[in-house]
C-alpha cells in the first residue's frame, strides 16, 4: 500500500531559509494570495469529490445513504482537528469546516431544515451552526410543526430544543416524541446569551415578550429589575420581538433578533446563569449509524408497582452503561401514569446496550428507542 504523505512541516511559516525580518507586507501578501489560490483548488476538488459520492448514493451503488451523515462527519471534524498543529484553534476550524461540508452536502442536493421560526430564534442559530449557509432553513410556527414538516418531507431534517441547562427540559418536544416516528440523529449544544430588546429605555418597560424557557431562564433578573413588568409567554423569541413595537414593551432574545427587527439592547446578558447552554436535537427519518463514540436516548413506561423504575434502570448498571440524562413526564393516556426519558451513552448496536434494551423491554410497559448519534456531533 501506497505510504500516508507526511504533513508539512510547520506550514504556516515561511518556507525553510527565508530570512522573515527581509518580507515585506507586499511580499506577505502576496504568498497569502498564492495559499488562497491552492485553497480554492483544493476546496472545488473536494467538491467534485464530494458530487461523485452523491452520484454513487444516487445509483444505490454503496446503499442509497442520506446526504446528512453525523457519523461520517464526526468522523471528518475528528481527522481535521487530530491533525492540526497550526495556530488555528479547534473551534476556529470547526466553524470553517463546517461551512465547507455545507457546501460539500450542497453539490450532491441542497437540504431544506425546519426550525422554530421566525428567523432570529436561537434554533435559527443553531440549525445554522449545524447545517451550513447552503441549507435551505425552513421557519416552523411551533415545535409540533417542526416534526410534522419532517414527517411530511416537507423538510429533510428539524432542528428542536430539548434542554437548557438553567431552565430543564423543554417539554414540548418531549411530549412529541411519544407520538412521533422521527429519530435523533445529532445533537448541538448552543451557549445563550439573553438580552432584553426596546425601542425604549429600561425605565419604560411594561410588558416582556419571551418564550417561556427564556422568561424561567432570566426569571431573578426580571423580577429584580423589572418586578411590575407583565410576562408575556410567545411561540419565539424571534416573534417577541416583532411583537415589542412601542417603547414600554420588551423582548428577550438573541442580539441579532435585535438587529433583524430594529430593536435596541437596553440591558445585555440578563440570564441568571452565566452558564447557560441549550442543547438542540436533530431529527430525521433515520438515527445515526454507530461510530464508537455515541449516545442513545430512550422513553419507556413501567409496571406501577414497588421498585420498578429501579428494576428497569439495573438493566443498565449491571452493564456499567452510563446514564447522562432521566425526565419524568405524564404520559397524558392515564391519570398519574408517567414515562421516563432516558439518555445513555452508547449505540443500540452496541452487544451490551441491546442486551440492556432487551431486558428493559421484558420488564416495562412500552420501550421506545428514540435516536442515535455521535457524541459531540
Amino acid at each position: 500500500m501506497p505510504s500516508r504523505r507526511a504533513p508539512l512541516e510547520a506550514p504556516w511559516l515561511p518556507a525553510t531559509g527565508v530570512n522573515v525580518d527581509a518580507l515585506d507586507i507586499e511580499a506577505l501578501r502576496q504568498q497569502i494570495d498564492e495559499v488562497d489560490e491552492q485553497l480554492v483548488a483544493l476546496l472545488n476538488r473536494r467538491a467534485s469529490l464530494a458530487a461523485q459520492v452523491g452520484r454513487v448514493k444516487a445509483s444505490g451503488g454503496n446503499g442509497a445513504e442520506e446526504v446528512y451523515r453525523p457519523d461520517r462527519e464526526a468522523r471528518v471534524f475528528d481527522h481535521v482537528l487530530s491533525a492540526t498543529a497550526g495556530p488555528l484553534p479547534g473551534s476556529a476550524l470547526r466553524a470553517i469546516y463546517g461551512e465547507i461540508l455545507s457546501a460539500c452536502r450542497g453539490v450532491q442536493r441542497q437540504l431544506r431544515v425546519g426550525y422554530l421560526g421566525p428567523v432570529g430564534t436561537f434554533t435559527h442559530e443553531a440549525a445554522l451552526r449545524r447545517f451550513g449557509s447552503s441549507a435551505t432553513l425552513v421557519p416552523c410556527r411551533t415545535i409540533e410543526d417542526i416534526f410534522l414538516e419532517t414527517e411530511r418531507g416537507s423538510v429533510d431534517y428539524g432542528v428542536v430544543g430539548v434542554e437548557n441547562s438553567t431552565a430543564g427540559a423543554v417539554t414540548p418536544t418531549l411530549d412529541v416524541f411519544l407520538d412521533s416516528g422521527l429519530q435523533i440523529c445529532a445533537e448541538i449544544e448552543l451557549p445563550i446569551a439573553h438580552n432584553l430588546l426596546s425601542r425604549g429605555e429600561l425605565s419604560q418597560v411594561r410588558r416582556v415578550y419571551a418564550h417561556p424557557q427564556a422568561l424561567a431562564q432570566c426569571r431573578r433578573w426580571l423580577s429584580g429589575n423589572l418586578p411590575g413588568a407583565e410576562q408575556v409567554e410567545v411561540a419565539s423569541n424571534a416573534l417577541g420581538a416583532q411583537m415589542a413595537d412601542s417603547p414600554d414593551t420588551a423582548a428577550i432574545g438573541p442580539e441579532v433578533a435585535g438587529r433583524l427587527y430594529g430593536l435596541a439592547v437596553i440591558a445585555p446578558h440578563i440570564e441568571d446563569a452565566s452558564s447557560n447552554v441549550t442543547r438542540f436535537l436533530v431529527i430525521g427519518p433515520t438515527r445515526s449509524p454507530q461510530t464508537g463514540r455515541d449516545k442513545t436516548s430512550v422513553v419507556f413506561a413501567v409496571r406501577n408497582r414497588p421498585g420498578a423504575l429501579r428494576d428497569a434502570l439495573e438493566a443498565f448498571a449491571r452493564r456499567g452503561i452510563d446514564l447522562t440524562r432521566i425526565e419524568s413526564r405524564p404520559s397524558k393516556r392515564r391519570l398519574w401514569e408517567y414515562v421516563f426519558f432516558v439518555d445513555f451513552t452508547g449505540h443500540p448496536d452496541d452487544e451490551r446496550v441491546a442486551e440492556a434494551l432487551d431486558e428493559l423491554d421484558r420488564g416495562a410497559l412500552f420501550v421506545k428507542v428514540l435516536g442515535a448519534w455521535p457524541l459531540g456531533s
